[in-house]
């Protein structure tokens, strides 16, 4: 088919005004001016009238299974509080509840422009009845402890890779995720590590995210640190370095490792993670539940490390008024604009897109609108000029007016 549209934003192009995408099957054949189609290609159009068409958005880290949450948890005093806090909101979850959660969520991104997410999942039992039931690219990102379960690491990470092995989607994949450094212990990050260069899978993993892990790690203290000592946790890996540096003596940094969060940087941490190519998202709405010191975006970026956007989880979005807060990458490019008035609507939207299908090794295939991209596309209004159509894209609010997922509606056109 041939969509036309007010506005084509491919992003790794200039913005095309009338412009027209052509799409056979699941991929993009070509982005162009409508006025240099070929006149036999015109039969099969389909005229989206006055909108922005442009790449859909990839959400590059989520927990879908935290939706139901939204509002419950007040920001804490201390990250380790907001810990005791979840475990025990969640005790009482069942299977249905944390399905129903889920699929709550994945509604939620596909409504408001999201076609790739990659989730952390801690009921990975879900997947492949959730898998079926949304239209979204999923990547499942398995999350793997041990502390509390004392289970060796070796054990942790062979049931991780037997569940992997028994999931099989035509478009979604399933890989790992060592939840945090101070949730983990080094043997498993270095499991890790190898398993997944060894199979060339991606890692996502929680890092530096609170003041209180950064103390745990660089000091050997503080709160964090003495709370997980007396729950069995070997600290003998803490006082040698910052969080950035215990990964990097891990060997889990790299091109395959999506780093989230990165709250608490260090002299060195920012060189060390653009050396080893490591990938890095924000979560600009989570980042402010905490009330953490300033995100340092430019240090990052000059560093050449690539910056993404997630959403995180809606157990760690403040909730304003009445109104239970949403998955809305759309919400999360505006906190993002609002917190950081130096970067540009046009480097958002390269964070919510192209940077995001980079970090999960879809270069090329996903972010962006290109001959042989996948057809992974949306639309919403606009009626403005083509020179502030990367501005409205950050202040669009609300649902969009049509999602393409591998070449097949998710949300249909009203035309």
């Amino acid at each position: 088919m041939i969509l036309r549209a007010r506005t084509v934003l491919p992003l790794t192009a200039p913005p095309i005004e009338d412009g027209a995408v052509f799409v056979v099957g699941n991929k993009i054949i070509s982005v162009t001016p409508w006025r240099n189609l070929r006149p036999h290609l015109r039969e099969k159009i389909l005229d989206l009238g006055e909108v922005i068409l442009m790449p859909g958005l990839v959400n590059a880290h989520c927990h879908l299974d935290y939706t139901d949450m939204a509002g419950e948890l007040p920001p804490p005093k201390t990250f380790t509080d907001w810990i005791a806090a979840i475990t025990a909101h969640k005790t009482g979850w069942s299977y249905s509840d944390y399905a129903r959660s889920w699929l709550r969520g994945a509604h939620q991104l596909l409504k408001s422009g999201t076609t790739t997410v990659a989730d952390i999942e801690v009921m990975p039992d879900l997947l492949p009845e959730v898998w079926d039931a949304t239209t979204l690219r999923i990547f499942s990102f398995l999350e793997m402890t041990g502390i509390k379960s004392k289970r060796p690491p070796k054990e942790i990470l062979r049931a991780a890779v037997e569940t992997i092995a028994a999931l099989n989607h035509p478009r979604n994949r399933a890989t790992l995720s060592p939840h945090a450094p101070y949730s983990t212990l080094p043997e498993l990050l270095q499991l890790t590590a190898r398993t997944a260069k060894k199979r060339n899978w991606r890692v996502s993993i929680h890092v530096a995210e609170s003041a209180q892990e950064f103390e745990m790690f660089a000091h050997a203290g503080g709160v964090m640190h003495e709370w997980l000592g007396r729950n069995g946790r070997d600290n003998s890996d803490c006082g040698l370095g910052t969080p950035v540096a215990h990964l990097a003596r891990q060997k889990l940094l790299g091109e395959n490792v999506l780093a989230i969060h990165l709250n608490c940087l260090a002299r060195g941490d920012a060189t060390l993670l653009g050396k080893n190519k490591t990938h890095v998202v924000h979560c600009p709405r989570s980042h402010d539940y905490f009330r953490h010191p300033k995100f340092e975006r430019e240090r990052l970026a000059n560093a050449g490390v690539n910056l993404c956007l997630g959403t995180d989880s809606l157990a760690t979005t403040r909730k304003t008024g009445k109104q239970k807060p949403e998955l809305d990458m759309f919400a999360e490019m505006r906190a993002l604009a609002d917190a950081d008035k130096s970067v540009s609507p046009e480097e958002i939207l390269r964070m919510a897109t192209i940077n995001g299908a980079r970090a999960l090794g879809l270069a090329g295939k996903i972010g962006e609108l290109s001959k042989n991209s996948f057809a992974d596309l949306i639309a919403l209004p606009f009626a403005g000029k083509i020179s502030s159509a990367h501005a409205a894209v950050l202040e669009h609010s609300g649902n969009v007016t049509a999602s393409l997922i591998d070449g097949r509606w998710a949300v249909p056109p009203q035309v």
